[in-house]
């Protein structure tokens, strides 16, 4: 049994399918849709009727003979097809404007903000949409916290980040068996949003069952966000994980190395994890760390920071490298030792000299050596003093290519804006217990005299005591096994401002930078004026530098003309410069190839200048004697 539909119907009805396909005006779509549909319910309708009123085999013929009821249907049919005609009509106008053809050109205006903050670096690559109240709002909120706590408030807690791991991380498998962990925040007066996107994280991209708890640690902090409003947010928590989140609050400011220790004697896993709280884990961030602790219970690691912009707070990538630092003990990232690069395999853990701010270790191997040396005040070197330790003392450091954490870089730390002072203070403390004879080059990096530099570093007995007890090696096992690129400097003589006998608060400057033309500069004793006098003759000007694979910038004297100059060392000796002087304390400052001396002469307009002259007598003196000479 079949029905007989008209012809002209029938082509409506089988162009119905494809004209839905094209269609993109959601409302429109379904209009049609509708007329269609009652068009074929009205033609069932009509040829059920008639077959209900006479069941007969010969169906056909007797429907051709009721032309008047099929008419009526078919003017139906016809009004319906006109309104689907015209449908079609207005969807291919529709689609013709937004591919581009035959538009108006027609400009959307643009609405014009006035920028508040034109010198502001929140603003350089962020904020063009925000109204004058917006911006006001922003640039409060960056002043207060260094990074860009307006737009973290409105970014969902569980966003999604890249994964930026080695291809090969991915497809490692780790033992279901693992050590368990607690995870420890620091924060001071750390945005709300921040935080609790941290911990969000951490709850979230970590084994439940190796999860054993997020200890919170705030080192005194003033913002009223982090009392009720993170309770509120931590009960929230405990809902779904009792007992997930400790708080551990200081009552008044301890600095950052107490902060660590306060999280680290808080805590209860196999491993703990100390982390700065302006972060975001990576998925699968904490096996590659309990893995490789579970095989080697003594070394500490670190995962791979990728950098959170402060204003996008977009992630970007980074590469795995070694942690390192310099005389004065400040961090700064290194290249692997060699044989790391001759695997070809960048998801393999590298050997490293330091840790930085992050570390993860055995809890009772961390008892073992000592822990965190709670001499050490406010911020800076305690993780370098760390990392010595360790090695020194029977443990390694690796860095982990396949765990990463987004890490916040801040534009400014609100809390502490000048570190330089609690930083030299550390640093001379970890030089005096582990650096044996190398402490002295802590002093010359920080232009300090040898001997009664008058800083207090704390009572070191105890830490002495520790270094006996765990029968730790000497520092110059560490620069020859581990840190070889460390610069010992052990053929420098003097070092500091060098100062004339003929204007004493008038000192050799390293002039304008780029440029190679020494100056004479009021004495300042900033590192623009810092000079090092060797052994062999050479006298480096404006600095110098940790690392052997650094170059310094040596006194030259051209040969002609009477202008000073300041030449690349290696390139200097390289090219047969005349770069060796002979100079004595009180005394003049003289060639060893061209017998001329540097002195000071009255120049143009009366001003005094350095030259490179037949030697007159000047005498000059240097600020700070290692041997005599």
């Amino acid at each position: 049994m079949y029905f007989h539909i008209p012809r002209r119907s029938y082509t409506l009805i089988l162009e119905i399918p494809g004209f839905f396909v094209r269609m993109r005006s959601r409302g429109v779509a379904k209009a049609a849709c509708f007329l269609s549909t009652s068009a074929l319910l009205m033609y069932a309708v009509f040829y059920f009727t008639i077959f209900l009123r006479n069941p007969s085999p010969n169906l056909l013929p007797e429907l051709r003979l009721d032309r008047a009821a099929e008419h009526t249907i078919l003017d139906k049919l016809e009004a319906i097809e006109r309104q689907i005609n015209q449908i079609a009509k207005e969807l291919r106008s529709q689609k013709v404007s937004q591919s581009g053809e035959d538009r108006p050109a027609v400009e959307k205006k643009k609405q014009v903000v006035n920028k508040l903050f034109p010198n502001s670096e929140l603003f350089i690559k962020w904020g063009d949409e925000l109204s004058e109240e917006e911006q006001k709002q922003a640039e409060r909120l960056f002043q207060l916290y260094g990074y860009n706590v307006f737009l973290s408030d409105r970014l969902p807690l569980n966003r999604t980040l890249p994964d930026t791991r080695d291809s090969r991380c991915a497809t490692k498998v780790y033992p279901e068996q693992l050590p368990s962990l607690s995870v420890v925040l620091i924060y001071l007066n750390e945005a709300l949003s921040i935080l609790k996107r941290a911990i969000h994280s951490i709850i979230h991209r970590t084994p439940a069952h190796l999860l054993k708890e997020i200890i919170l640690v705030d080192d005194h902090s003033t913002n009223d966000d982090l009392k009720e409003k993170l309770g509120e947010f931590i009960d929230q928590v405990h809902q779904q994980r009792p007992g997930l989140l400790k708080k551990v609050s200081h009552k008044q400011r301890l600095g950052l190395t107490q902060a660590r220790i306060s999280g680290w004697k808080a805590a209860i896993g196999d491993v703990v994890a100390i982390l700065d709280a302006h972060i975001e884990v990576h998925k699968q961030w904490a096996e590659p760390l309990l893995a490789r602790i579970k095989a080697d219970r003594t070394v500490v690691l670190s995962p791979v920071f990728d950098r959170v912009e402060f204003d996008t707070l977009e992630v970007s990538s980074y590469s795995a490298n070694a942690h390192a630092f310099d005389w004065q003990l400040w961090c700064m990232y290194e290249s692997f030792r060699p044989d790391w690069y001759e695997f070809k395999d960048s998801s393999k853990p590298g050997k490293s000299p330091s840790v930085m701010g992050i570390l993860v270790a055995d809890r009772y191997f961390l008892e073992e050596i000592g822990g965190l040396d709670k001499g050490m005040e406010i911020y800076g070197g305690e993780n370098v003093e760390l990392g010595i330790r360790v090695w020194l003392c029977g443990g390694s450091i690796e860095i982990i290519p396949c765990s990463k954490i987004a890490h916040i870089e801040r534009a400014h730390k609100p809390y502490a804006p000048d570190l330089g002072e609690p930083m030299r203070r550390n640093a001379l403390r970890v030089a005096e217990i582990w650096m044996d004879e190398y402490k002295r080059n802590v002093f010359i990096s920080w232009n300090l005299p040898l001997k009664d530099h008058g800083i207090d570093i704390g009572d070191v007995t105890e830490r002495k005591k520790l270094r006996n007890q765990l029968k730790c090696k000497p520092f110059s096992w560490y620069l020859k096994n581990v840190y070889p690129e460390l610069e010992t400097w052990d053929d420098l003589l003097g070092y500091g401002a060098i100062q004339s006998s003929l204007l004493e608060n008038h000192c050799i400057d390293q002039g304008p930078v780029p440029g190679s033309v020494p100056v004479l500069y009021q004495c300042h004793f900033f590192s623009p004026q810092l000079c090092y006098y060797k052994s062999n003759g050479e006298l480096y000007i404006g600095g110098i530098k940790s690392h052997t694979y650094n170059n310094n910038r040596c006194l030259v004297d051209p040969g002609e003309g009477n202008t000073p100059a300041l030449h690349d060392c290696k390139m200097a000796k390289k090219k047969g410069f005349h770069m060796h002087w002979d100079f004595k304390q009180g005394s003049a400052i003289r060639n060893k190839d061209t017998h001329r001396c540097l002195e000071i002469a009255q120049g143009e307009y009366s001003w005094y200048q350095l030259v490179i002259q037949a030697c007159s007598g000047q005498n000059w003196r240097i600020q700070h004697i290692i041997k005599e000479f």
